[in-house]
C-alpha cells in the first residue's frame, strides 16, 4: 500500500474525532497488523456519528476465521461462521458485534473498488491510526454524496440499490446523478434478491420521517415497484406523506397516542418495527378512490370477515411474478412477522369504518374488538386519508382510558359460569351469548353478573 494513499487519522483528532480500539469489547493485540476496520463503522466516526448498538467490520489478508474464533473463545463470546468459503465470521458480545472476513483479492484495494458506495469504502487500521481511501470516500462525505464505486457492484449486489436510498435517509445526504442513473437502469435487478432482504431495508425507509422523501424518490426512480409491488400509485406516496403530518398533529393533540404509535409491536421478537411503520406500509396499498370500490364495510355484519374488501397487487419475488395477489400473500413472501401482517390487515380492513359518524355503541364495540392495539397506527392512517382529529377524537378518549368498556372490556361472568349455571353445551351460543351481555352491559342495561345471567336466560328463552 502506497503511504501517499494514506491519511493520518491523528489529524481527525483535533475535532473529536477518534477511531480508537478502547470502546471495543476486545483489545487491539487480538488483531492482526494488517487488519483493516471497514464500513458503516469507519463511516460513522468519521461523521461522529454515535450508534447505540456497536457494529464493527474487519477485513484482513488471512487468517479471519481464525482471529474470530479466537476472539469469541478468549471473551466467551458467540461465534458465527457466516460464510466458510469467503471465510467471514461474526463474534457476538452482549453489546456489540464484529465481524472478520478475509479481504477480497490480493490488496486491500481491491476490496475496497468491490464495495457499494465511496463512502463505504474507506479503511482503517487502529495499529497506526491511518485512514487508507483509494476511492475519495472522505471528500464525499465532506459533501453529503451517496456515489457508487461502480455500476457492476450494484448488479452484482441489487439490494445495493435500496440501500442507497437508505443510507441517503439516515445520513441526510444526496445521491450522485450518475448513481441515481444506475439505479433506475439496474432497477428490475430487485426482483432478484431474497424477500426479507429487501424487507428489511424497507424497513428502515418506513421507520422514520426521514424516510419518505427517498421512498417518494424510489417510487419515482421505478425501484419501489420491484422492492414492494407493481400496484404503487401517486396517492399512496401523497399518503405515505401525510402519515408524517398526521403523526406530527397526533403528537400535539394526543401525546399518549403518538407514544404508542412509535412504540413496539406486542408479539415481534426483538422489539424492531413499530406501529408509525406498518401505518405507512398499509398506506402504500390503499387502492385509489377511484379505483372499483370493494363492499363497503358499514354494509358487512359486524365482526364478520372481509378478505373480499381487501385490494390485490402484482408482485415479483425471486424472479417470479405473481398477479392478483392478496395483502397477506404479499406480506408472507416478503417475510414480515405474524404481527405485522396483522397489523397491516387491520388498518385495511377497518379503515372504512371510520367514515361512520356517527358510531352506535354497539358499531363502537364491534370496531374495537377487531381494531385492538392497531388502533393508534389506524387512527393516523385515518387522519392522513382526511378524517379529521375531532371526529375520531371520542374514539381516541375510549382507547386511552385503560377500563373503558366498550374498548377495553372485561367480562361479567365467563363461558365456564354461562355453561355451568344454564346447563350449555360448549359451542358458539356460549360466544353469542358473552357478546350480547357484553353489549347489554355498555348500553347500561345490566351491570352485575346475576343481571349477566339472567339477561342470558331470556335470550335462550326467546329462541
Amino acid at each position: 500500500m502506497n503511504r501517499e494513499d494514506a491519511k493520518d487519522a491523528k489529524e481527525e483528532e483535533k475535532e473529536g474525532f477518534v477511531l480508537s480500539p478502547e470502546g471495543w469489547p476486545f483489545g487491539l493485540e487480538w488483531l492482526p497488523e494488517a487488519a483493516y476496520m471497514v464500513g458503516g463503522a469507519v463511516r460513522d466516526r468519521l461523521l461522529q456519528r454515535r450508534r447505540e448498538y456497536l457494529d464493527l467490520d474487519f477485513v484482513m489478508p488471512q487468517k479471519a476465521v481464525k482471529t474470530a474464533r479466537a476472539i469469541a473463545s478468549h471473551y466467551k463470546a458467540g461465534f458465527v461462521l457466516l460464510d466458510r468459503e469467503r471465510q467471514i465470521a461474526r463474534v457476538v458480545f452482549k453489546d456489540a458485534t464484529a465481524d472478520f472476513a478475509q479481504q477480497e483479492g490480493d490488496t486491500l484495494e481491491t476490496d475496497l473498488n468491490r464495495r457499494d458506495f465511496t463512502i463505504n469504502a474507506i479503511a482503517y487500521n487502529p495499529h497506526t491510526q491511518e485512514l487508507f481511501d483509494p476511492l475519495q470516500g472522505c471528500a464525499d462525505l465532506q459533501q453529503g454524496i451517496i456515489r457508487m464505486v461502480s455500476p457492476g457492484n450494484l448488479q452484482d449486489d441489487p439490494l445495493r440499490l435500496l440501500r442507497g436510498y437508505r443510507q441517503a435517509a439516515q445520513l441526510g445526504f444526496v445521491i450522485e446523478q450518475e448513481t441515481r442513473a444506475a439505479m433506475r437502469e439496474f432497477a428490475p435487478l430487485l426482483g432478484q434478491i431474497a424477500a426479507e432482504r429487501v424487507r428489511v431495508e424497507l424497513g428502515y425507509l418506513l421507520g422514520s420521517p426521514q424516510g419518505t422523501p427517498w421512498l417518494i424518490a424510489a417510487w419515482e426512480d421505478g425501484i419501489l415497484r420491484w422492492a414492494l409491488h407493481d400496484n404503487v400509485k401517486a396517492h399512496n406516496l401523497e399518503l405515505l406523506a401525510a402519515v408524517d403530518r398526521s403523526s406530527a398533529i397526533l403528537a400535539e393533540s394526543c401525546p399518549k397516542l403518538a407514544e404508542e404509535l412509535a412504540g413496539g409491536i406486542p408479539g415481534l421478537a426483538g422489539g424492531k418495527g413499530s406501529w408509525s411503520a406498518i401505518a405507512k406500509l398499509a398506506t402504500l396499498l390503499i387502492p385509489h378512490p377511484e379505483a372499483e370500490p370493494p363492499l363497503p364495510r358499514s354494509q358487512a355484519e359486524p365482526g364478520s370477515e372481509t378478505t373480499e374488501a381487501l385490494p390485490r397487487v402484482n408482485y415479483t419475488r425471486s424472479e417470479i411474478s405473481v398477479e392478483n395477489a392478496s395483502v397477506e400473500d404479499l406480506l408472507r413472501a416478503m417475510k414480515y412477522s405474524l404481527p405485522e401482517i396483522r397489523g397491516v390487515i387491520t388498518i385495511l380492513k377497518c379503515l372504512p369504518q371510520l367514515e361512520i359518524s356517527p358510531m352506535s355503541l354497539r358499531q363502537q364495540y364491534f370496531f374495537f374488538r377487531e381494531a385492538g392495539v392497531v388502533f393508534p397506527a389506524l387512527a393516523v392512517v385515518a387522519v392522513a386519508t382526511g378524517i379529521s382529529v375531532d371526529k375520531i377524537a371520542p374514539l381516541i378518549n375510549r382507547y386511552l382510558i385503560p377500563d373503558d368498556q366498550v374498548a377495553h372490556p372485561t367480562p361479567l361472568v365467563s363461558g365456564t359460569d354461562l355453561i355451568k349455571t344454564l346447563n350449555l353445551p360448549s359451542g358458539p351460543k356460549v360466544g353469542w351469548l358473552l357478546t350480547e351481555i357484553q353489549l347489554a352491559r355498555i348500553e347500561g342495561k345490566i351491570s352485575t353478573p346475576a343481571e349477566a345471567i339472567k339477561l342470558a336466560s331470556q335470550l335462550l328463552d326467546t329462541q
